[in-house]
């Protein structure tokens, strides 16, 4: 992302453009090393019931609330993005879970 200009800074569609398919880019990578983690959580909970953990899932999603609400951007719809990233790290640690 280095390589690609500031928000503020730029002055073109292209500019802007690339500008969000390199933050995709970093996003796609964060988003591997969190579920990176959803593997780790199966492995190491010992039984499948504990994969769910709505007091958790809620915490997260304040969590992240909080961060969007520091960030100065909308928060409610990027706790929607959360809540369907939970689930689907639960879908996806649950089907880790089955494997092992």
């Amino acid at each position: 992302m280095h390589d690609t200009i500031d928000p503020q800074n730029c002055t073109s569609m292209t500019e802007v453009r690339a500008g969000v398919d390199a933050v995709d880019r970093a996003l796609i990578g964060l988003l591997q090393r969190r579920f990176g983690y959803m593997d780790a959580a199966a492995r190491i909970k010992p039984e499948r019931g504990l994969v769910r953990d709505e007091a958790r899932k809620a915490q997260v999603i304040e969590n992240v609330r909080a961060h969007a609400r520091a960030a100065g951007i909308p928060e409610a719809p990027i706790a929607d993005l959360w809540d369907r990233l939970v689930e689907a790290s639960i879908a996806y640690e649950l089907e880790k879970f089955d494997r092992r």
